[in-house]
């Protein structure tokens, strides 16, 4: 049986999905809206030394395969033997169990290093390591404090922080990073973690 929180959670995104529509269909109309139909450019340089490490999730477009994890979603990147990224993701379960899965995550764009194709074991679409374009970094806060992950049909959509929280003016900075690239903050459902926000809400409400 699903739990109540779920249903809430799945509803909001429903609803943040709805928003994004009208916005997208507004923007259009606007001669400084960017075009959706090109997949949003990535940051014009990734440093990967730099991005290694743990990133704590803050934010996110809701997808299937997270809708189990209820708080405390991390990702660590570290460099395996291959010269690839390997990538180790968790959190804590509605249930309060521990819940995690690695995979490789393989730089598709070396004049950026900031496309990437990211492969998980089991999952479907993604079990392969070599394959299209489905993590781009799109922005990168001062000194990699925070990060605006998506794809290229915008679909997906995660702030990264290297810490559990972060302030007012960090997080203007993510709001335009998410206005620069095409969606909607009402699409972006924060995520509860300890020592940071502990309520799930579209971003656009914050």
């Amino acid at each position: 049986m699903v739990n109540h929180s779920v249903r809430r959670r799945i509803a909001a995104a429903v609803t943040g999905l709805f928003a994004a529509t009208l916005t997208a269909a507004v923007a259009g109309a606007q001669p400084s809206a960017p075009d959706l139909l090109t997949p949003p450019a990535p940051v014009p340089a990734l440093d990967v030394e730099r991005y290694l490490g743990t990133w704590y999730q803050l934010a996110a477009v809701p997808q299937y395969f997270n809708l189990v994890c209820a708080r405390d979603t991390q990702a660590t990147y570290a460099l395996d033997p291959r010269g690839d990224i390997s990538v180790r993701n968790r959190c804590t379960t509605w249930s309060g169990a521990p819940n995690e899965i690695s995979g490789t995550a393989r730089v598709n764009d070396p004049v950026t290093n900031a496309q990437l194709h990211v492969s998980f074991p089991g999952v479907p679409t993604q079990e392969s390591l070599d394959g299209p374009t489905n993590y781009i970094v799109t922005a990168l806060g001062p000194d990699y404090s925070w990060a605006l992950v998506t794809d290229p049909t915008r679909l997906s959509g995660f702030v990264l922080s290297r810490t559990p929280a972060l302030g007012a003016e960090q997080w203007a900075g993510v709001g335009a990073a998410i206005d620069a690239v095409g969606q909607s903050r009402c699409v972006y459902l924060t995520s509860p973690t300890t020592g940071g926000l502990s309520d799930i809400a579209p971003l656009c409400t914050r």
